[in-house]
């Protein structure tokens, strides 16, 4: 890859949008570059009603991401430029849970710190059986401070300071387990196993998914009771959607719904 190639490659394929993060050489490791770019290709796709799941992958299979390009803190960048740093990462993450579309991490590789960050940031994840994670911060004199809001958000408490404290790399049937990601494959099988994953998305109604992934974040950062309240009108304006209600009369009358 020569240094002019684009640090993400989009693609789109129907109603499924592929973002690869292109950096193999360094790890695809999330530079100011890389994640400005990410921000704008799912700021560009947001609007996109006839895409309806977004597939986020490392290039060269190895590494789906190092985490922060560690290169960009040499030289004594100045807290101006480390500030500015730290909040392109922090925005991307939240951009990624705030995008309309269901975004599916593929981890065929060693996803760590920030990398890991971004596979609890998607909606979902399934990794290859030679996937591993880890939050190694504290290796380096550094605690994960950004990856750990949602390590402990997504594993719990407990498993997440397991990876913080301890920097270890971890299989990828430990994040199985944790609830990191939905499903492990072997390596040979991932691919086939994410499209039938972003295919079954896809068969279903945007308005629906969009609707429903923005209730879903709105809601779990409420107390139950106010949660329950905010969805009995989530679930008012859902029901007289017309697409509600071709669902159900293409249920009740035993044949597929129309879109």
């Amino acid at each position: 890859m020569s240094d002019a190639a684009p640090p993400v490659l989009l693609a789109v394929d129907g109603a499924v949008a592929s973002l690869v993060l292109n950096r193999p050489r360094q790890g695809n490791s999330l530079s100011a570059g890389l994640v400005a770019a990410l921000c704008a290709a799912l700021e560009a796709l947001a609007s996109r009603e006839d895409v309806k799941v977004i597939v986020i992958s490392g290039a060269g299979g190895r590494i789906f991401s190092a985490g922060h390009d560690l290169t960009e803190f040499t030289g004594n960048p100045g807290e101006d430029a480390l500030r500015e740093d730290f909040a392109g990462l922090v925005g991307l993450m939240q951009q990624i849970m705030a995008q309309p579309q269901i975004v599916i991490a593929k981890v065929e590789g060693v996803a760590t710190a920030a990398g890991c960050e971004l596979v609890a940031a998607c909606d979902l994840a399934l990794a290859s059986d030679a996937a591993r994670f880890a939050a190694p911060g504290v290796n380096i004199g550094f605690w994960c401070h950004t990856p750990q809001v949602l390590l402990e958000r997504g594993v719990g408490r407990k498993h997440a300071m397991m990876m913080l404290a301890t920097g270890s790399l971890f299989p990828a049937e430990h994040a199985l387990r944790i609830g990191l990601v939905n499903a492990v494959h072997p390596v040979c099988e991932l691919d086939a196993a994410v499209d039938a994953l972003a295919s079954t998305i896809a068969s279903k109604p945007a308005s629906v998914l969009r609707a429903g992934k923005r209730s879903f974040h709105h809601q779990s950062r409420m107390p139950v009771r106010e949660a329950y309240a905010f969805v009995q009108g989530e679930a008012l304006r859902n029901i007289v959607h017309p697409d509600a209600i071709e669902g159900i009369t293409a249920f009740l009358e035993k044949r597929s719904p129309e879109w």
